[in-house]
Parts: structure tokens; C-alpha cells; sequence
């Protein structure tokens, strides 16, 4: 059964767990142990510049000065010989990959997330998402492997944040990638979808979120308040 609660800190002195803590992710990550999470599953903003049809923006997004500090961070706090799948902005994917290789990941593998939509329409029906797998170290390959193609059950309507993800997407990665009972951190957790499906499989969670208003529902969704 999990335990949870809200905490603004995450103390090096213990290994969290399911925990959303609201602030700079990197201040955050900062606090915790070196090795002490075993999956990280994100979505960070993609440097796009993003603004849906009412008007709803991410923060962060107009600027890349968070991204090579945070990928160190993600580095150092997860476990050697781990794994971390990050989504991306496919027209910034250099700055990126430049970050990941600069943290000391390998890049493993690259994921598309195919969709029965187009999310925009310009050159062309922009009809998926997409994720590179890094490693740290050398992990063992999962029992069973997935495929790099997976599909995209559903729309979410972006209800809960303006980029929000099905959960649906995010419990193959977590259980191919993990085992129940590891933390699975998500240190741009927005609404927290990561985290909700780490808790459906049986991993427990650790989430990091800038934005007041997406800490609340995350929090909200994941039971951490009433």
C-alpha cells in the first residue's frame, strides 16, 4: 500500500517516495541522494514556444537555460545501470540530444507515439509525439521488450494541463522499464500522468513541478490531498 504526502523539500538523508514536491526541479533534484530513483519517465517542455487554442502556455518553454543543468541532475540521481525516456520538441531534438550526451546518457532507442489526430497542420498533419530511451551505464535489456511504435489510445482534451499525456502511453514504458516497487521520478510531472501510472503498476512515485496550479492537480489526482 502506498504511503503519500506533500513535502516543498526532498532530503538527501532518505530516498523519498511518493512525494510531489512544487519548485525548480533542479533546486529540487539537488536535495536527493546521488543513484536513488530507478526510472525517469518525462515530458519537459519542448522549446516550441507553446500556446494551445485558449491561450495556455508551459514554462519554461521559451527558453533552453534549464535543460543541460536538469539533465545532469537526471543523471546523477538515477541508479547506475538505469534507464530514462524523455519526450522531446522534434525541432529543437539538437539541443536535446547534445544535453543528454553532455549529462552522460547513451542514447538507446527513440519511441513514436502514433495518433489518430494531427495535433497541428502545417508542411504536414503533425499526427505523433515522440521519446528518446537513455541509458545510464549498462543495463541489462528488459525480459520482454517493446516496440517502438506505440499507439495513442486516445485524446486527453488537455484538460488538466495544456500538453497533457494519456496515462495509457506511459504504463508500457514503466513496466518494460522498471520493476514494481522502484521509484519512477518525473521531475516536469505537470498533472501528473507519470506518476499515476507508476502508482497503477505498481512502482511508487516521485514528482517535481514548477507551476502552482498543475502541483495542485497533481496532487489532487494522485490522493496527496482532498
Amino acid at each position: 500500500m502506498h504511503s503519500a504526502s506533500i513535502q516543498p523539500n526532498l532530503p538527501s538523508s532518505t530516498k523519498p517516495r511518493n512525494r510531489i514536491a512544487r519548485g525548480d526541479c533542479i533546486r529540487m533534484m539537488g536535495q536527493l541522494a546521488s543513484a536513488s530513483v530507478d526510472l525517469v519517465v518525462t515530458d519537459p517542455p519542448y522549446l516550441c514556444r507553446y500556446k494551445d487554442r485558449s491561450g495556455r502556455t508551459v514554462a519554461n518553454d521559451d527558453n533552453d537555460g534549464w535543460l543541460r543543468p536538469a539533465f545532469r541532475e537526471i543523471h546523477r540521481v538515477l541508479r547506475h545501470n538505469g534507464f530514462a525516456i524523455s519526450f522531446y520538441g522534434w525541432n529543437a531534438v539538437d539541443r536535446f540530444v547534445a544535453a543528454w550526451r553532455e549529462a552522460g546518457f547513451t542514447v538507446a532507442g527513440h519511441i513514436v507515439f502514433r495518433k489518430g489526430y494531427a495535433s497541428s497542420t502545417r508542411f504536414l498533419r503533425y499526427e505523433h509525439e515522440q521519446a528518446y530511451l537513455l541509458v545510464k551505464g549498462r543495463p541489462t535489456p528488459p525480459r520482454h521488450p517493446i516496440g517502438d511504435v506505440i499507439d495513442w489510445p486516445r485524446y486527453t482534451g488537455n484538460r488538466r494541463h495544456p500538453t497533457e499525456k494519456p496515462v495509457e502511453i506511459l504504463r508500457p514504458l514503466i513496466e518494460a522499464f522498471s520493476a514494481p516497487g522502484d521509484v519512477v521520478l518525473d521531475p516536469f510531472c505537470g498533472s501528473g500522468s507519470t506518476l499515476e501510472a507508476a502508482r497503477d503498476t505498481g512502482r511508487d512515485f516521485l514528482g517535481i513541478e514548477l507551476d502552482p496550479a498543475h502541483f495542485l492537480t497533481a496532487s489532487t489526482r494522485l490522493g496527496l490531498i482532498g
